[in-house]
């Protein structure tokens, strides 16, 4: 019997004011972490941030739109032809361009089985609702 799963971006679960799509626990994905992000235009709301804490590489790749990748300070610009990794101890901050930008982040910890953090679980309470209560 095959397993698989098939699933619409827009259709899957989604957080913070549905920027952040559930696409691992959508998909029942456990080997791996994978997110869509969608930005609107020019947004600064993605947060600067490492993965020094829980060792976890990234790859980013733009869906579509366009914007800049900021890495350790330094901006790179990202579009569909562009892909980018970030290494656990790196900062990294997504900045989309005038036209917004969808973006397909996997991540996992080089060398350990993935272990998936409960803001990417199905159900899981969506950190700003929270925030707001």
């Amino acid at each position: 019997m095959a397993d698989y799963a098939v699933k619409r971006i827009d259709e899957m679960e989604a957080i913070y004011a549905g920027a952040f799509k559930r696409a691992r626990a959508e998909l029942g994905i456990g080997s791996f972490g994978l997110q869509v992000i969608d930005m609107p235009p020019n947004a600064e709301q993605y947060p600067e941030h490492d993965h020094a804490e829980d060792g976890q590489e990234e790859v980013y790749i733009a869906l579509k739109g366009s914007g800049e990748f900021e890495i350790d300070g330094e901006r790179h610009p990202i579009d569909p032809e562009t892909m980018v990794r970030v290494s656990s101890g790196t900062s990294r901050k997504l900045w989309p361009g005038d036209d917004g930008i969808r973006v397909l982040v996997i991540g996992g910890v080089p060398g350990k089985a993935y272990e998936a953090p409960e803001v990417t679980e199905l159900g899981s309470p969506d950190p700003v609702a929270q925030a707001q209560s």
